[in-house]
């Protein structure tokens, strides 16, 4: 299954764009397409996990706990976790990889730290 991708509300906007720009075959949902931009972190999850999406978030801090606490009651599609730091550029190519050399299945219920 090929991988699609949401982005949380707090993800720079650049980032989806630069994506899309490398490979428009990636279905890459903004938060304002998805309708979650005002959702609080469970809830978008629960979001992502109905539309069969690995979130892309910038909340270090808060997500892995609602992460953690998603997973003891239902199956999460996973979650890419990218750095303020992180150089846009460099976090487009490693989405880019990952949808390239990866599939949908890999992912689920996994959370992990980009780079990888």
């Amino acid at each position: 299954m090929t991988i699609r991708y949401l982005a949380d509300a707090n993800l720079r906007h650049a980032i989806v764009l630069a994506v899309r720009r490398q490979e428009p075959a990636i279905d890459f949902s903004s938060a304002q397409q998805a309708g979650i931009a005002a959702l609080p972190d469970p809830e978008v999850l629960a979001a992502a996990a109905a539309a069969g999406r690995i979130l892309i978030t910038h909340d270090l801090r808060t997500m892995p706990r609602h992460f953690a606490d998603f997973l003891k009651d239902a199956k999460c599609p996973g979650v890419l976790l990218v750095p303020q730091r992180l150089p846009v550029s460099d976090a487009a190519e490693e989405l880019v990889l990952i949808w390239a050399a990866s599939a949908a299945d890999e992912w689920v219920n996994r959370i992990c730290r980009l780079p990888l």
